[in-house]
């Protein structure tokens, strides 16, 4: 949906605000005064180079770890001191670390656990497989939306890796998130892969929001709409790829570095 669409419905354009955040260990500074605005209905990419801070800021956004100053802002709502499961039930969902995929069961089957989330039954153990059947069909619509509607009934673990990937984002779809977190969603792929799950990235940000660690520049430049550049652990850098790839700051501290590739 266009930016002035999202405005007609009365919504906050900034979906994602943090104010100074910052993240100290034992006299180390990680993370510095990092002010990060992503627009909802938005691709917005953080890089950097190794070291940069850039899981530091996604564990910090998630809870995973906890802010040592500044504050993280969601639909205009102060979360900073919200718990996890908080966050995740407001719709912040971070894909490869929240969704599980069970090697075991099939991939609709992984589809209908993460759907069970809406039915309040997730802790139901004692409850027969059968009672999830009426999750098929939207289990069924999101494997469509991620190219895996061929590979329902196949076992998990023999997809391969790039699927694999495809599966977890199918899982963190079904629990509607309104800002998907991707923590490098092409890393470690072949060329093939990569190509797949940034076509699938692509096309399902349609409508939603994503924030994303990423290290492939080409990945980065082909999708992204906004990227953050951190060197250190402080902002050094924002703007669309053509600005930011052209800051000589940038070419320096990252791109002249890494080749453009590294992250």
């Amino acid at each position: 949906m266009p930016i002035d669409g999202y405005k007609d419905l009365g919504l906050q354009e900034t979906i994602l605000k943090t104010i100074g955040l910052g993240k100290t260990f034992k006299g180390f500074s990680a993370v510095s005064d990092v002010n990060l605005d992503v627009t909802r209905g938005t691709i917005h990419a953080l890089i950097g180079p190794n070291g940069a801070g850039k899981t530091t800021c996604f564990n910090l956004l998630t809870k995973f770890l906890e802010p040592s100053s500044g504050q993280i802002l969601f639909n205009g709502l102060d979360i900073t001191k919200e718990r996890p499961a908080q966050i995740a039930r407001r719709g912040v969902v971070r894909s490869f670390q929240i969704s599980a995929v069970f090697p075991h069961l099939t991939v609709l089957e992984n589809v209908r656990v993460a759907l069970q989330r809406g039915l309040g039954t997730e802790f139901h153990f004692w409850k027969s497989g059968n009672s999830l059947n009426v999750l098929n069909e939207r289990a069924e619509e999101l494997l469509c939306e991620v190219g895996l509607a061929d590979f329902a009934h196949e076992e998990t673990l023999n997809l391969a890796y790039g699927r694999k990937r495809a599966l977890e984002i199918a899982t963190t779809m079904a629990m509607e998130p309104e800002l998907m977190l991707l923590d490098e969603p092409t890393q470690g792929m072949g060329h093939e892969d990569v190509e797949r799950v940034t076509e699938l990235i692509d096309r399902v940000a349609k409508g939603r929001t994503i924030l994303m660690v990423e290290h492939n520049m080409k990945v980065v430049s082909s999708i992204a709409d906004r990227i953050t550049v951190l060197q250190r652990g402080s902002v050094l850098a924002e703007g669309s790829y053509q600005e930011v790839s052209n800051n000589p700051l940038v070419v320096e501290a990252y791109m002249g570095t890494h080749g453009g590739d590294g992250a």
